[in-house]
């Protein structure tokens, strides 16, 4: 192995095998075994993290791209990915990264937590670092060290995530991550394991988590002609989004397009609208992503209808927001960070 760095959260079987304890999927490892996300190797009896501080992707991002529409609109962000994923989606965006493990990666040095931080700090006008691109759960060793040194910088920690993470690793994540977009992938058990190889309990209890600890959060929910788009059932998430993280939940529908092993035609616009507005009953924020329609773009304030915040694109304009994220209009306190 080219970075031998020893990996948190596993233990010791009483047969030499270890139990990782990252995630869900508690992969059980025997000497010289890699688990699910292919990022944590059973070495010597030691658990180890492959890919602590490969970097495989990095960009100076608009936050709009994360999608983060209500954290510092308008910004920009300083965007890293590793590769490896602990699901397994068919139709990954990423999965020249995500589907692949470290024997496709030898070539790459590995950069360290404050090579980043120095990076990211000289880089104008740049808000922080988001961890994203592949899944960056599997990437904790390395995230939690990066995201303290951040913290002390004054940057801002952002992750992009599927959300499939146990409940204790998830607690060492919270106090450093300053914004979390999840990637709620259906609200179907079944699909979860058909299309994902993940299970979906568990991403809607880390929902509630992050919610509960006050940490700012937006969700994305990628729409899959006939798997995910059930009016019923989707009106079903929404609800569950309304009682359990409240009507001010910030909510992406975005279009699907064929990629990796799922040639499902693209999402019609026809059924991006009436979902957007099946979930705009419930919610104050919905957008539309992947695509431009008339409506799904703009920020509106849910009491006055002032326009908050204009978007085209990634081109982002503030209007009536002001610095404390209040509607100039009728004052009223909204779920923004500036």
């Amino acid at each position: 192995m080219k970075t031998l760095k020893p990996a948190l959260f596993y233990e010791n079987t009483e047969d030499a095998t270890l139990r990782c304890l990252l995630c869900p999927h508690l992969c059980l490892l025997k000497e010289g075994q890699t688990g699910i996300c292919q990022a944590r190797r059973n070495h010597n009896g030691i658990l180890y993290s492959l890919n602590y501080g490969i970097i495989t992707s990095q960009a100076l991002d608009p936050i709009e791209k994360k999608p983060l529409y209500h954290f510092h609109p308008a910004q920009k962000i300083f965007s890293i990915g590793s590769f490896g994923c602990n699901l397994s989606c068919k139709f990954c965006q990423n999965h020249e990264i995500s589907m692949h493990g470290a024997p496709d990666f030898n070539y790459l040095e590995p950069h360290y937590p404050c090579d980043i931080i120095e990076k990211a700090a000289q880089i104008a006008n740049n808000i922080g670092i988001a961890y994203t691109y592949n899944e960056p759960i599997i990437s904790i060793e390395f995230i939690l060290e990066t995201a303290h040194l951040a913290k002390h910088k004054g940057l801002h920690n952002v992750m992009v995530t599927n959300g499939f993470i146990n409940p204790t690793p998830l607690r060492r994540l919270l106090p450093l991550i300053d914004a979390w977009n999840v990637d709620l992938k259906a609200f179907n058990e079944n699909f979860y394991k058909k299309l994902t190889g993940g299970s979906l309990l568990p991403v809607l209890n880390n929902l509630k988590t992050i919610r509960r600890e006050g940490n700012h959060l937006e969700i994305t929910y990628l729409v899959i002609p006939n798997e995910n788009d059930n009016p019923k059932e989707f009106n079903a998430m929404v609800s569950w989004l309304r009682d359990e993280l409240g009507p001010d939940t910030i909510l992406h529908l975005t279009r699907f397009f064929p990629h990796y092993k799922y040639q499902a035609p693209p999402t019609p616009p026809e059924t991006l609208m009436n979902l957007y507005q099946i979930a705009r009953q419930q919610l104050h924020w919905v957008y539309l992503g992947n695509i431009q329609l008339s409506i799904g773009n703009e920020s509106h304030c849910p009491k006055c209808g002032a326009l908050l915040v204009r978007r085209s694109g990634y081109f982002t304009e503030i209007a009536e927001l002001d610095e404390q994220g209040h509607c100039k209009k009728c004052r009223t306190a909204l779920p923004f960070i500036k």
